[in-house]
């Protein structure tokens, strides 16, 4: 089966075009350095002659809101509008659990902008809620980093392996189009702080960390507002088990 993987050159991207290649398909990658580029629409219809699905994985510019929402809203719809002159059967969006309960983020309103066109478009799809990666919070507190010091929201969250998530979005892709598919997330909840201390500590780099609610993340994203609903499909590895890889 041909299928194409928009973000396959970003870690989850580069995980899915490899469970798809290992399954014996074959996948078209697009990615803007590899000459395809979303905002533009150029070189979308030669990468999607003859596929029958597309995985969407990408990601997007870290800017205001109406900024995210324009950029997501331009690189869907040239998507989709390519999907459909190609004949593709079958999109599957990655997206993120809770953006829906979330006002004053500009990342999860772009997502919602993106799930927006997708169940409103001219391809049937199915959109892929999943919780935060494992590596998240080593990334939160990277952005903040200075002189050994990093500001962290501390955000109840149940972070899912990015090798799970590719898998299942795989395994979706070469099936039939479900809609909304239930949310994915890993087996249990973690407190963002002690993730982003244990990663730190299991790299061997010592870092204080501040507990603090920052304006990117800030108190609407506390709670349980991050975790999966009722019926989630519970991805199996832990965070400890990820951990232990990263030694």
């Amino acid at each position: 089966m041909r299928i194409a993987v928009a973000g396959a050159t970003g870690n989850i991207g580069a995980l899915t075009v490899a469970v798809l290649e290992r399954g014996g398909h074959d996948v078209v990658r697009i990615s803007r350095s590899l000459g395809v580029d979303l905002s533009t629409g150029d070189g979308l219809d030669d990468a999607l002659a003859g596929a029958e699905a597309v995985v969407d994985v990408t990601n997007g510019p870290a800017v205001g809101e109406a900024e995210t929402v324009a950029y997501f809203g331009t690189a869907t719809r040239n998507l989709l509008a390519a999907e459909e002159r190609a004949g593709v059967r079958h999109h599957v969006l990655l997206s993120i659990v809770g953006i829906h309960r979330v006002e004053g983020n500009a990342h999860y309103a772009g997502k919602r902008e993106q799930e927006r066109l997708v169940a409103a478009g001219p391809v049937p799809w199915t959109v892929v809620p999943a919780t935060q990666f494992h590596d998240f919070a080593e990334m939160v507190a990277g952005w903040t980093e200075q002189d050994g010091v990093a500001m962290i929201a501390p955000l109840l969250v149940q972070p899912v392996a990015p090798a799970d998530v590719a898998d299942i979005l795989a395994e979706i892709a070469v099936g039939e189009p479900q809609g909304c598919y239930a949310d994915v997330a890993g087996p249990e909840p973690q407190d963002l702080v002690d993730m982003a201390r244990r990663t730190n500590e299991a790299r061997g780099r010592a870092v204080r960390l501040v507990p603090t609610w920052s304006a990117r993340f800030g108190l609407a994203m506390a709670g349980n507002v991050l975790l999966p609903g009722e019926g989630a499909r519970i991805a199996p590895t832990t965070f400890d088990e990820w951990l232990a890889e990263q030694r």
